[in-house]
């Protein structure tokens, strides 16, 4: 079964609190901070590049190469109907049974707009580019959801055209996302969850310089086979010792 340990994410120390507990494997949505906490495994692991460390493989420079002429653009998070249409499409194409396969144009609003933190919409457009499904050049390619930390960038959500898939536009916002990082001189980027032996999230350890949050500290990710016992009913920690263990702004690991 599914558990995880959450925490609301509101007033004036939202941000403090959004920094020093995304340290510590958390993730955001809308105004709720979480970490999984499963029963009978410990699997999904946090996961972040050392910008600083990073260096494309091969195949990530080919990537940068196809993008070449893409357009990038950060604005406030306030959701468009053109967003939610490229939404919607790439959930249909990939993720048509998943848990936000039913999500309408308020929900997506909410998931946007609803940030008590610094956050960015990044958008990204061709002005070459044409698709099936908008055969009008600068069409909308790719937008990212990501939050501004004190030690990085943190990529809440990301969606983009299925009909370009020779274009790797998942990798491609990975890449240049580690680019905005190296420019703003923050030291990491945040991925999100990253599970061994899981086939839609093995890409993420195709990234050089990449890290875990495993056992209460960032390690890095070594050969991804190694952390295969995470899902092991016996590699959990009683939910008790796991709530002790965190570190809240300003204080000392809570006591049980």
């Amino acid at each position: 079964m599914e558990r995880k340990l959450f925490t609301a994410l509101q007033g004036e120390h939202a941000e403090k609190l959004n920094d020093t507990l995304s340290k510590q494997g958390f993730r955001r949505s809308q105004n709720v901070l979480y970490r999984p906490s499963c029963a009978d495994c410990s699997a999904c692991l946090s996961a972040r590049i050392r910008v600083a460390d990073f260096t494309p493989s091969r195949g990530q420079r080919r990537t940068l190469r196809r993008n070449a002429g893409m357009r990038r653009n950060a604005t406030s998070p306030w959701a468009t109907e053109a967003q939610y249409a490229l939404f919607r499409r790439y959930l249909d194409s990939r993720h048509a049974d998943g848990g936000m396969a039913d999500m309408d144009i308020f929900e997506f609003a909410a998931m946007v707009e609803e940030t008590p933190v610094r956050s960015r919409l990044v958008e990204y457009r061709d002005p070459t580019l044409t698709t099936q499904k908008d055969p009008a050049p600068d069409t909308l390619a790719a937008v990212c959801l990501t939050d501004v930390l004190e030690d990085g960038l943190s990529m809440v959500y990301s969606f983009y055209e299925p009909t370009l898939a020779r274009r790797s536009l998942g990798t491609y916002l990975i890449l240049d996302h580690i680019e905005i990082a190296r420019a703003a001189k923050l030291p990491y980027v945040y991925l999100g969850y990253w599970v061994p032996g899981s086939p839609k999230m093995g890409y993420k350890a195709g990234f050089d310089a990449l890290e875990i949050y495993k056992g209460g500290v960032w390690q890095p990710l070594g050969d991804p086979e190694s952390h295969e016992g995470a899902t092991h009913p016996l590699s959990v920690d009683p939910i008790a010792e796991q709530v002790a263990r965190i570190i809240l702004p300003d204080s000392r690991p809570t006591k049980g």
